[in-house]
């Protein structure tokens, strides 16, 4: 059989071959604490959950791809509150199924081919998501590298006016994936003024904006004149909410038109008692500053331990994270081998873009009570 040859391009998802190192290690007896993929073991609160179960009902019916009005009011006051935005809840807003899938398809919409915006890029080391959905819409893909030494900030110089363009879309994730860096506001200025420019659209990944422990990270959104900037934002980090799989996208009106001519086809809106689980998780705080002060926790307990080993934090003061230079310029690859002999599972920076080379990314997402027990084993064989 024949199958696109996109599929072999594209090779294995990173995280499909960290599962399969996980698993050998397993069945060598290896007992594992997980630092390897951003999901996090501490569920969503009581009363999330019970918002989700009280909204079941006998039938459930085909969730619509406009979504339920309270759901995208409850995202606007969020916005609201928390960037001083006014985003309207009718026009401007589009709950999907996490960020995941939305980000995957969203250059089916706006990649012109033949011969038309055939271009997006993105930044490497980052979510392979963008770039996948890109390669899988016919886009060529052009990655910009982040570089500690800029603090990890593309450098929108280096892209050639001819690449520009032909470029349908630019993809931003701050706080980054892996990196943990925040974005200034400039670096957005300075992006959609290249999108007016030369008419494309900025997209921004904000998965990780609840998550800091420094200053409160900025919005795309916030930017003064921001028709061209597409956010696309979620609950999975902010509220531990990963396996309900609700998000959304913010957007121009025109955007957000496309986006609801294109959903229904493909049938992914969440379902009807996810978003009014949902409703409640965006209206309340409390508990997402309860989960950043233990992700806080755990983060300076795991960074006192692996900087008394001699690694280096390379990264940035937000996002579930740690950006670690291993020691003695011991190559990663190695150094993620002998922590999982360890029972430790961590992420090559590689694996994430050729800019990851030479670090290691610990998502601190085990308990605080699995971080205390990977300490004590690092302190051992880091």
């Amino acid at each position: 059989m024949r199958f696109s040859p996109i599929l072999t391009e594209l090779g294995v998802y990173p995280f499909s071959a960290l599962d399969a190192a996980k698993s050998r290690a397993e069945s060598k007896g290896v007992e594992l604490i997980d630092f390897g993929i951003g999901d996090p073991r501490e569920g969503a609160e009581p009363f999330i959950r019970d918002a989700l179960v009280n909204a079941l009902e006998d039938v459930a019916g085909y969730p619509r791809a406009a979504g339920l009005p309270e759901l995208r009011q409850a995202i606007a006051e969020w916005l609201s509150r928390r960037f001083a935005v006014d985003i309207d809840p009718e026009r401007e807003i589009v709950p999907t199924l996490g960020a995941k899938e939305a980000i995957f398809s969203f250059a089916q919409i706006v990649v012109d081919l033949p011969g038309g915006n055939d271009t997006v890029i993105v930044t490497e080391p980052g979510y392979p998501v963008a770039a996948r959905g890109a390669r899988v819409a016919g886009a060529r893909v052009v990655q910009l590298p982040l570089q500690r030494d800029r603090g990890h900030l593309p450098d929108l110089n280096a892209v050639s006016a001819k690449t520009w363009q032909r470029t349908a879309l630019l993809w931003l994730n701050y706080p980054n994936n892996p990196t943990g860096a925040c974005a200034p506001p400039s670096l957005y200025a300075e992006a959609l003024d290249l999108a007016e420019q030369h008419d494309f659209l900025v997209a921004s990944d904000e998965a990780y904006s609840e998550l800091f422990f420094g200053e409160p990270p900025a919005s795309g959104l916030q930017a003064p004149v921001r028709q061209r900037l597409v956010a696309f934002n979620s609950l999975s980090k902010r509220s531990s909410m990963t396996g309900y799989r609700t998000g959304f996208v913010a957007c121009d009106p025109t955007v957000a038109d496309a986006l609801r001519l294109y959903r229904p086809t493909v049938g992914t809106a969440p379902q009807e008692f996810v978003q009014r689980a949902a409703v409640t998780a965006w209206r309340d705080e409390g508990h997402v500053e309860r989960a950043r002060a233990r992700y806080r926790r755990k983060r300076e307990l795991l960074l006192d331990v692996l900087r008394g080993r001699g690694f280096q934090h390379a990264g940035g003061s937000a996002s579930m994270f740690l950006w670690m230079a291993p020691p003695d310029r011991e190559p990663a690859d190695q150094v993620a081998l002998r922590l999982l002999e360890s029972g430790i599972v961590v992420t090559p920076g590689g694996a994430l873009g050729p800019s990851g080379e030479g670090f290691v990314r610990f998502a601190l997402v085990p308990t605080e009570a699995e971080c205390a027990r990977a300490a004590a084993i690092l302190e051992e064989v880091a």
